[in-house]
């Protein structure tokens, strides 16, 4: 059997063992992460569909949008079990995650009609977030760490170096404990609206490359599934404002805005500054930074994509967010290079996170260089690699 073989099976191997079937959604992994993340679920469906059972995608997104509130809000958890960990409310989040749904909800809809309903959720989400997550000027903007996915990314270092009272970003010793203190006291001091969701946060505040990207990518994906073609111009205003606000020549890469806190730890190279190609209409400037996954100084490497620049001191490639691969960062890389026509980049990518599977046993996250596991074995979204 051929890698894409044993890929396929060891997909199906992964989502089943996830698979709760009351629920109807797969844990990301059942002993590290027992409850329902948005964007785990969100790509979960799309490995559904690859590995050809489109309908247990379709159930897995709709519980993924199960918990969603009346003004249109995502939580980026829905508990298995009470908690209040992650805000005041015990049910499910306070924050949200990047709007995968939309490009999930487009996958499954090449397969079969969605549920009635589905698709007015997901443009209700997607209102959200230009009603109450917009900057003056037009960003979207997070308030904590875990709604752009990435948690520990390099990229909020000058948030983490000001809280410990450590100055300067650079001379921050990074390890797990610091940064969980941190994520607490951002839950602590964050704003909440009446019904218990995050709006607001006196320390942190970012409108992220990656996440205006994938949320400017929603937006083009629900217009196509609406046939409401304002959002396509939605899309198209947030990529433009993108280019102007988030593009750093010197780096060819689009980079984090800082609002509220931090400082120039959001222009470390990392693989959120490439998926901008996803939606910008900026031939050269896509060609840039897509070159860059070509590139053995910056992202390429044997396993898969880096998150972190090779060349960048920053780069760790055993530790989590701070340079080893992610499947669901390579699934988007390979989108954008597919948008721009990079075939031969595409199906680089698509082998290398084939290997990557196979290397580490379906991980959370790997060696990008060597392939060896880290964090939760096997981890559900790395069935993502039967879907390229």
């Amino acid at each position: 059997m051929d890698d894409a073989g044993q890929v396929l099976d060891g997909a199906r191997r992964v989502l089943d063992a996830h698979w709760d079937s009351e629920r109807g959604h797969t844990y990301p992994h059942r002993r590290t992460y027992p409850h329902q993340w948005l964007w785990d679920s969100c790509f979960a469906a799309i490995a559904w569909a690859a590995v050809g059972e489109p309908e247990r995608g379709v159930r897995e997104l709709d519980n993924a949008l199960s918990a969603q509130f009346d003004d249109g809000f995502v939580p980026h958890m829905r508990y298995a079990f009470e908690n209040n960990e992650r805000g005041p409310r015990t049910d499910c989040s306070s924050f949200t995650q990047p709007p995968i749904h939309a490009h999930a909800a487009r996958v499954l809809a090449t397969y079969g009609p969605l549920p009635e309903g589905m698709i007015e959720r997901i443009g209700r989400g997607l209102d959200w977030l230009w009603e109450h997550r917009r900057t003056p000027d037009g960003l979207l903007f997070l308030v904590h760490p875990w709604e752009s996915g990435a948690d520990d990314s390099p990229r909020w270092d000058s948030w983490v170096a000001d809280f410990l009272g450590v100055g300067d970003f650079r001379r921050l010793r990074w390890w797990r404990p610091r940064w969980s203190r941190f994520d607490r006291h951002l839950v602590e001091v964050a704003v909440f609206d009446p019904a218990g969701v995050a709006v607001d946060s006196p320390e942190f505040v970012v409108a992220p490359a990656a996440f205006n990207a994938l949320a400017a990518h929603a937006a083009m994906e629900y217009a196509e599934l609406s046939g409401d073609a304002s959002w396509a111009r939605r899309a198209a205003e947030l990529a433009d404002l993108m280019d102007h606000r988030m593009w750093r020549h010197g780096e060819g890469l689009w980079s984090d805005v800082a609002i509220r806190g931090g400082g120039d730890s959001v222009h470390i190279p990392t693989l959120d500054g490439v998926l901008p190609a996803l939606v910008t209409a900026d031939a050269a400037r896509a060609a840039r930074a897509l070159d860059q996954l070509e590139s053995t100084r910056r992202f390429a490497a044997p396993y898969g994509p880096t998150y972190v620049a090779r060349s960048h001191s920053s780069y760790r490639p055993n530790e989590y967010w701070r340079g080893s691969a992610w499947m669901q960062m390579s699934y988007l890389a390979r989108l954008a290079a597919l948008r721009w026509e990079r075939t031969e980049l595409a199906d680089t990518i698509a082998a290398c996170s084939r290997r990557a599977a196979l290397r580490s046993g379906f991980a959370e996250h790997w060696n990008p260089q060597t392939g060896k596991g880290r964090g939760a074995i096997p981890l559900t979204w790395a069935a993502l690699a039967a879907a390229m």
